[in-house]
């Protein structure tokens, strides 16, 4: 698909593909830039097929658990369910300092974060490519993607939801057909889908509003920066949420 909402991806960009494998991960990624999540500083992550992009180690659990996580894992999850690329689909991912890539991520975090101007120096983007669900008897896909961003100060997490078309995988009691139902996905949350992430600490996470319900097939439409489909966070001390989910209701664009 083409269109404002996703950065180019794909072979043509000189991503990576991941392989074909249900549960399946990317090779560590040596971060030519190291990540600051939550206070903590990571060199290595993995751009993991059910939706996450882990530091450290790969994730191949395809069933979300609510954040936080009790086991200290840290990742970000722009769409935590069951994929299965075997079925469909591709994800893609590259480390860039593609200055026409660099300049569009600027504008775009400094126009919405106007109070601190933003000069992306590094990306890493990794796109799901209308990616089936695990069990799938239909042709449904999911396109979505997530682009982790720094200046070396600062450090922003980008979640761009393209197209929605499923929640569940069929081993997560899921409709084979439909890929509805059963334990939702996590957009970093839990079970069904999750959105959201999870810094590692028991106190620090947040789930985008809809996560682990049916409600997150409709995530393409809603934002947090008033561009429907797309979630930004500033992630290198965790702001977005303290002990009270504040704001949800006036940060939430629906």
């Amino acid at each position: 698909p083409t269109g404002s909402l996703l950065y180019p991806y794909g072979p043509h960009q000189g991503d990576e593909r991941n392989p074909k494998l249900d549960d399946g991960t990317s090779e560590e990624i040596a971060l030519s830039v190291p990540f600051t999540f939550y206070g903590k500083s990571y060199q290595t992550a993995f751009v993991n097929n059910n939706g996450v992009i882990s530091f450290d180690e790969p994730v191949r659990q395809y069933t979300p658990d609510p954040f936080p996580l009790a086991d200290g894992r840290p990742f970000v999850a722009p769409y935590w369910a069951d994929v299965d690329n075997v079925l469909g689909g591709d994800i893609f991912y590259r480390q860039t300092t593609n200055p026409a890539l660099l300049a569009g991520i600027s504008q775009d975090i400094t126009q919405y974060f106007p109070e601190s101007p933003f000069t992306a120096t590094w990306a890493l983007v990794a796109t799901w490519d209308h990616v089936a669900y695990y069990g799938s008897t239909s042709k449904k896909g999911n396109t979505f993607q997530a682009v982790l961003t720094t200046d070396s100060k600062m450090f922003y997490i980008m979640l761009n939801y393209w197209d929605i078309q499923w929640t569940t995988g069929a081993a997560s009691d899921g409709d084979a057909e439909t890929g509805l139902g059963g334990t939702p996905a996590h957009v970093d949350s839990p079970s069904i889908f999750q959105a959201g992430f999870n810094s590692g600490d028991d106190t620090n996470f947040y789930n985008i509003p809809g996560s682990q319900s049916d409600a997150i097939i409709n995530i393409t439409t809603t934002s947090n920066v008033k561009v429907p489909g797309r979630w930004v966070f500033r992630v290198d001390n965790f702001q977005v949420t303290g002990v009270d989910p504040p704001q949800l209701n006036n940060d939430c664009w629906l």
